[in-house]
């Protein structure tokens, strides 16, 4: 067996970690790494003390058949990154990497062109976090350098979505 690059471990940790995601909708997992070290990890849920989606066996936005991307002050999750984010101090995050990977609950399937979304962005960029891979496949992933959201703030076209 063959040695798998930082990259993919890195995102496979991710991977396993949207395995304790409680959204019916779909599934996400996130890892913080500075100096190839893991200093956070978050999986998308309910705030504490709330009551999951899986628990409550619905989810508003699926039932109000929401697009991706648009309308998350209707989910009562907390994002995959946030939760990574909100885990550990400024100070350590700043020029880490953040490792994501997202699959769609019902079949499995890796969510295809999955990003952080608006607030996520936000988050990210103010926690001094340098760069974001992204698994597309268990074969192929994105990276994206943080400092392009600063550049091309989408929030300003005015598209909702991704």
């Amino acid at each position: 067996m063959g040695r798998i690059d930082k990259i993919n471990y890195y995102l496979d940790i991710a991977e396993s970690t949207l395995e304790r995601s409680t959204c019916i909708r779909r599934c996400f997992g996130a890892v913080l790494v500075k100096n190839d070290e893991i200093i956070g990890t978050g999986y998308n849920g309910a705030p504490r003390g709330r009551k999951n989606c899986d628990e409550l066996g619905m989810c508003l936005r699926e039932k109000l058949k929401v697009p991706r991307g648009e309308r998350y002050e209707l989910c009562r999750s907390v994002h995959a990154e946030q939760n990574a984010i909100i885990s550990v101090e400024r100070s350590k995050m700043i020029g880490s990497t953040l490792y994501l990977c997202g699959k769609n609950a019902q079949d499995g399937s890796y969510v295809e062109n999955s990003s952080p979304c608006t607030l996520c962005k936000r988050m990210i960029i103010n926690a001094g976090i340098r760069d974001i891979y992204v698994r597309d496949n268990k074969n192929s992933y994105r990276h994206i350098l943080v400092e392009e959201f600063v550049d091309n703030d989408d929030t300003l076209d005015g598209k909702v979505g991704y």
